[in-house]
């Protein structure tokens, strides 16, 4: 036993000091390392006593929320645009010859407060203060709009020139389009039109919606509003040419709309009985128009060139028409309503069910004077098609005169 107590006590000592050597050898050569290398560890690799760890940066609190009105715009100079019109939401969707009988809001201008030289009245903003205005100052506006549209346009586009635009603006061509919609022509689409512009002479723009109804309407206000001219129609397919003397550097000055406006209070469309009847013959009638078969059905944002010929169409045999417009919103239907009344000439009967009622009147007769565009308008001159024939037979080149142009796009 004494032994093998001896034997395992030698073993026990010879481990350690084989453990001591091993550990000096290793420290030895780590410290030549060190002097050798100069190694400097990162401050994440040394270790931090807790109390130098520092706290991470408070984050800053946001500031309150300001209206528009208490912000402080002293230095800044109103923007001043010398468009020869009144800017408006809407210039196909609103009249001034029907005026309002309320605000729905007080008159804060829709541009900003304090960033356009002109008062907001709650329904456009007038080019002629109308505090300080005349008529004659009216009509010095219109005569300016006027001359600025020739300024602009130069000579008529020949019919080779205008086949030429037309083709490249086909969707096959481009797909840069500007969409008219329930709204119509709105002020802040002024600008894109005119982004457009900068990069072709003509621009593609497609309508659908409410403002269809009247085209004529549509034509001419973009025309009058943009100064440009539209060269080319089919359906609610539009293409709008920017002039020959039109310079995107020197185009004018349109200030945006920040929001849209809420809609002023106008005359209710609907009265509790129809002028000339009583309140039982009105019943009696609202009965019988939902009765009647349906003229037509309306889609959503489609195309109602062709609605008031239509309804004027079925006057001549009928008392009553119906126009299902189930799927659409109600604003929408009661706008088709007012156009119709003013264009047909009819009488609005009744909204209910999703439904347009109109009557045509105890003495009705058909309009001779109402002028509604064909789905598809020839643009060119008579006189331009012996030089465009001549051109293309010296040249051997370019674009077959054909009077009627088709664009392809039907939609």
């Amino acid at each position: 036993m004494l032994r093998l107590f001896s034997r395992q006590k030698n073993q026990v000592l010879s481990l350690s000091a084989t453990r001591h050597l091993f550990s000096t050898t290793t420290a030895a050569a780590s410290s030549n390392l060190y002097s050798k290398y100069s190694f400097v560890p990162p401050p994440s690799l040394k270790p931090q006593s807790p109390s130098s760890t520092q706290s991470p940066p408070k984050k800053q609190p946001k500031p309150r929320y300001r209206p528009p009105s208490s912000l402080d715009r002293t230095g800044e100079k109103p923007l001043q645009s010398k468009l020869p019109f009144d800017f408006r939401f809407s210039y196909t969707e609103s009249s001034t010859d029907v005026r309002p009988i309320g605000l729905r809001e007080p008159k804060y201008s829709p541009f900003g407060p304090g960033k356009l030289d002109r008062v907001w009245t709650g329904v456009c903003a007038p080019a002629v203060d109308p505090k300080v205005g005349s008529p004659e100052d009216e009509k010095t506006v219109e005569e300016k709009r006027r001359v600025a549209r020739e300024r602009i346009q130069g000579e008529p586009l020949t019919n080779a020139e205008r086949k030429a635009l037309v083709e490249r603006c086909q969707r096959h061509k481009t797909k840069r389009q500007v969409n008219l919609g329930r709204d119509g022509l709105t002020h802040n689409m002024l600008n894109d039109i005119h982004n457009n512009w900068k990069h072709s002479e003509a621009v593609r723009i497609k309508c659908m919606g409410v403002p269809t109804v009247d085209m004529k309407n549509v034509c001419t206000q973009l025309e009058d509003k943009t100064f440009g001219k539209i060269i080319h129609r089919h359906g609610g397919l539009l293409v709008l040419y920017r002039g020959r003397n039109y310079h995107p550097k020197k185009r004018p000055v349109i200030p945006l709309m920040l929001w849209k406006p809420h809609e002023p209070v106008y005359p209710r469309l609907i009265k509790t009985t129809i002028d000339g009847l009583s309140i039982e013959e009105t019943k009696e009638m609202r009965k019988r128009g939902l009765a009647v078969p349906a003229l037509t059905k309306l889609a959503k944002n489609g195309y109602y060139g062709s609605l008031v010929p239509m309804v004027r169409d079925a006057f001549l045999t009928e008392e009553l028409v119906r126009i299902d417009c189930k799927g659409l919103q109600k604003s929408d239907y009661k706008k088709i309503g007012c156009k119709l009344r003013d264009l047909v000439p009819c009488i609005l009967v009744t909204f209910d069910k999703e439904q347009i009622v109109v009557w045509r009147g105890q003495n009705y007769k058909p309009s001779e004077d109402g002028f509604f565009l064909t789905e598809r308008e020839p643009f060119d001159h008579s006189g331009n098609d012996l030089d465009d024939h001549e051109v293309e037979n010296q040249n051997g080149e370019g674009i077959t005169g054909n009077s009627d142009y088709y664009s392809g796009d039907s939609d």
